[in-house]
């Protein structure tokens, strides 16, 4: 039996919510209940676990922190095919979640596809959305043309993806450990275990195969829709504060990224991380968590005022 608390790094309590469609979804739920509420959203292969010390470091701070693992990922369901999987289907899971609790004035941390997906719900509801942060994400939208990567056109084939992501877990093993992390040696056995554990036979990683494939280079992509919707829409959001805090090391989103989020929002906040890779959170969580409780309790006393 897995012990979910990895060597005391995950000391955090389940709960659990059962999305109008049956899936059952996992979250952590710590700080005060009347506290401001911090909603942290994460991406491929990863879960909640990876935004462990900023639960720690807002619950702390007297903020409602709450993180949960998307279907596929972490301790919630995960149906085991791939077709089973998209954008919207996670988005809607969010929105019921955000509902479930109850929550209002939020601010959303937003991580690779926790990107698009926090932000299908944020430009739906604006009157909700306190703040942003953001983190190496992107909205779900490519403009047509755009040429796909060799390495996720490997991910991305009938027979090479499920070779790589479902046999060899080569996501993980190769990019979360590896590619997409400046200092594995934050990643010990214990760090290593949390993120091997939600997924440990190729049947359970069909949410990991289906998101490289979810990208949308290609036109008839059923991404593409909800997308261009959120990037279409990201001005119900242009005057919420916002605080971008970039790993500049990225394979995967680069400083053409960046540029993107600072001409969508020009008077955002923005500290790039020159020594640090994807998994931000993994590389550089001891400078963001700071820089996020002075951004969000600045921000509250100005709106206050």
């Amino acid at each position: 039996m897995t012990d979910w608390t990895f060597g005391g790094t995950w000391p955090y309590k389940p709960h659990f919510f059962t999305a109008p469609d049956g899936i059952k979804l996992h979250y952590v739920e710590e700080g005060p209940r009347d506290g401001p509420p911090v909603v942290m959203l994460h991406g491929n292969p990863t879960w909640g676990y990876l935004y462990r010390d900023f639960i720690k470091g807002l619950s702390g701070a007297g903020f409602r922190a709450i993180a949960h693992d998307e279907m596929g990922f972490g301790r919630s369901d995960k149906p085991e095919r791939e077709s089973e999987y998209s954008l919207r289907r996670h988005a809607e899971h969010f929105g019921a979640l955000i509902d479930e609790l109850g929550l209002d004035g939020v601010t959303l941390v937003l991580h690779d596809w926790g990107g698009p997906i926090g932000l299908a719900w944020a430009v739906d509801h604006p009157e909700r959305v306190a703040r942003l942060v953001v983190l190496n994400t992107f909205t779900g939208w490519i403009p047509a043309g755009h040429k796909v990567p060799l390495p996720f056109k490997l991910l991305r084939a009938p027979l090479t993806g499920e070779l790589i992501v479902k046999r060899a877990h080569l996501f993980v093993r190769g990019i979360l450990f590896r590619a997409g992390t400046a200092h594995r040696e934050r990643l010990g056995p214990s760090e290593k275990a949390a993120y091997l554990a939600p997924h440990p036979s190729s049947t359970s990683r069909a949410g990991v195969m289906a998101y490289p494939r979810m990208i949308p280079w290609d036109e008839g992509n059923p991404t593409r829709e909800l997308g261009r919707h959120i990037d279409d829409n990201l001005s119900r959001l242009a005057s919420k504060p916002t605080l971008i805090c970039w790993a500049m090391k990225d394979p995967a989103f680069r400083r053409e990224a960046l540029d993107l989020w600072r001409g969508r929002f020009p008077n955002a906040e923005v500290h790039e991380l020159e020594d640090a890779s994807h998994y931000v959170q993994e590389d550089a969580h001891e400078r963001i968590v700071p820089w996020m409780l002075d951004f969000l309790r600045r921000t509250a006393e100005e709106n206050a005022a």
